[in-house]
């Protein structure tokens, strides 16, 4: 191989650094050029007055993926942070004492169903089986394909299997033919919440996050979520990629279909392949021009976009009593919220909302009693975004937390930090502010979500929350995997 081809990897969050990975374990010489002071995109780190807050992921799914990607380097999970499953996985707030924690234990989770809904435990082991079968199906079969075309998937096998993978029946028809009780259909149809569409659009396909929730589990990485982002570096760094920080490229450059020139902030380089692990449409719109790019202004314009967040950063300076690791709120009516989102985009009336405790698990990123909390609220990407709406929200989160909790904590602030809209945009470029991609509506799955190909370029192509897999950390880092072996198939062939 020539060793000399180069690689530029435009970002460094988990679908860049896995790309760069295996380009460098490949023989190619790669550069990563982050926009941003720190590596790991919108899996930051916030540190203040001793506390350590995750500012972006904050739940560990699908341990596989982490295990098969490390694997790839002979290395493990464990050789770089400690993982520990939580139990329960998370709490759900029905109203004030009126909560439901979901248990780490098969069994106990049956006897759980079964109390709130009698014979709905048989049902579960149903439920469980299809949604173990399109697991292994989807993230053996389907994910690691480029889907750059329909043809990739007319295969015999692969069609027969997708029979049962339930691709045009929606989430919400599924769960409902299976459970009665709203508390169970709400708890089944929470993690689609992951993939920024509505149960009623979410293909029941992907079923797949009950899996991942239920049996699988929830983990969580300790010293923070940041520690996969370090881990990640630290491979990367060990396999001789070069990351230059706070360098953000301002142009890419084409003549004769291949990428001639990378401006930047720091000045310009030139590379053999070009792999985009920024935001795809600012790519697109805003470092290429027109001739160039794949997709217009109104093909962006059309898509549906996954929600985006108003999120706080909350230290305080005592311990608090009987709450989870992660808390969702669910005392509100979710479809009023959804329609906030999705159908009328608006700020929500009665917006549902997440709250992680993670020094509940981990006393290392809090100082000594004190507890770290992370407040999450999803709205809809692109509304207007100010400190006082910001407060006005703060303030309702606030008083609905220590209403349903019975803690009060208003009084022992002593660190706090919001992020929006407005943030997402100036530190990611993120399109319309958004926080999780594109939805994973059944017309933005596989080869109709944006081309991991640029069909102008030869040597340019795309990777991230905006193209195949989807949005969420395990997808990101397949999505990395994906794009990498694309990327040595064109250096390969020009050796």
């Amino acid at each position: 191989m020539d060793s000399k081809k180069s690689v530029v990897v435009i970002g460094s969050g988990f679908a860049g650094l896995s790309a760069a990975c295996l380009l460098a374990k490949a023989g190619f010489k790669v550069t990563i050029l982050e926009k941003n002071k720190q590596p790991g995109g919108r899996a930051g780190v916030w540190q203040q007055d001793g506390f350590t807050f995750d500012m972006g992921p904050s739940w560990y799914w699908m341990p596989d993926v982490f295990e098969n990607f490390f694997a790839l380097f002979d290395k493990k999970p464990s050789d770089y942070y400690e993982l520990k499953r939580l139990d329960p996985g998370y709490r759900i707030y029905y109203g004030k004492d009126d909560l439901l924690d979901v248990p780490e234990d098969r069994l106990e989770l049956s006897r759980l169903f079964e109390s709130i809904e009698p014979g709905s435990s048989k049902k579960l082991d149903v439920f469980l089986k299809q949604a173990e079968y399109k697991y292994k199906v989807g993230m053996g079969e389907y994910v690691f394909r480029p889907s750059h075309s329909i043809t990739e998937f007319v295969d015999f096998n692969l069609i027969k299997k997708s029979l049962n993978m339930q691709l045009l029946g929606s989430m919400r028809k599924h769960v409902y033919s299976h459970f009665k009780h709203p508390k169970l259909r709400q708890l089944l149809e929470f993690p689609v919440l992951f993939l920024g569409a509505t149960p009623q659009n979410t293909p029941a396909m992907y079923s797949i996050m009950n899996y991942a929730d239920l049996v699988l589990g929830t983990w969580y990485p300790m010293g923070g979520m940041n520690q996969i982002v370090k881990a990640m570096v630290s491979l990367a760094e060990s396999l001789g990629v070069e990351i230059r920080l706070d360098t953000e490229v301002t142009k890419i450059e084409v003549a004769n279909k291949l990428v001639s020139n990378i401006q930047t902030s720091k000045g310009n380089l030139q590379a053999d392949m070009v792999i985009a692990g920024a935001d795809y449409q600012h790519v697109e719109q805003h470092l290429l021009d027109e001739p160039y790019r794949n997709y217009t202004k109104k093909y962006w314009d059309s898509r549906v976009m996954s929600p985006s967040s108003l999120l706080f950063y909350i230290g305080i300076n005592k311990k608090i009593e009987d709450i989870q690791h992660h808390n969702l709120f669910f005392d509100e009516d979710f479809e009023q919220h959804a329609k906030d989102i999705y159908t009328s985009p608006k700020w929500p009336d009665k917006p549902l909302f997440y709250v992680c405790c993670p020094s509940k698990t981990d006393a290392s990123i809090a100082p000594k009693g004190s507890e770290n909390l992370f407040f999450l609220m999803p709205i809809a990407p692109g509304l207007e975004d100010s400190d006082a709406i910001r407060e006005q929200y703060f303030e309702l989160m606030l008083t609905r937390f220590e209403s349903i909790t019975g803690q009060s904590i208003r009084d022992n602030i002593i660190v706090k930090r919001s992020y929006a809209l407005n943030d997402f945009k100036a530190d990611y470029h993120s399109f319309k502010g958004n926080a999780y991609g594109l939805a994973n509506t059944l017309s933005q799955t596989a080869f109709f979500k944006p081309a991991i190909r640029n069909k102008h370029v030869k040597n340019l192509l795309y990777t991230g929350q905006l193209t195949v897999p989807g949005p969420g950390v395990p997808p990101a880092i397949i999505s990395g995997q994906v794009v990498a072996g694309e990327a040595m198939a064109y250096l390969n062939a020009r050796r």
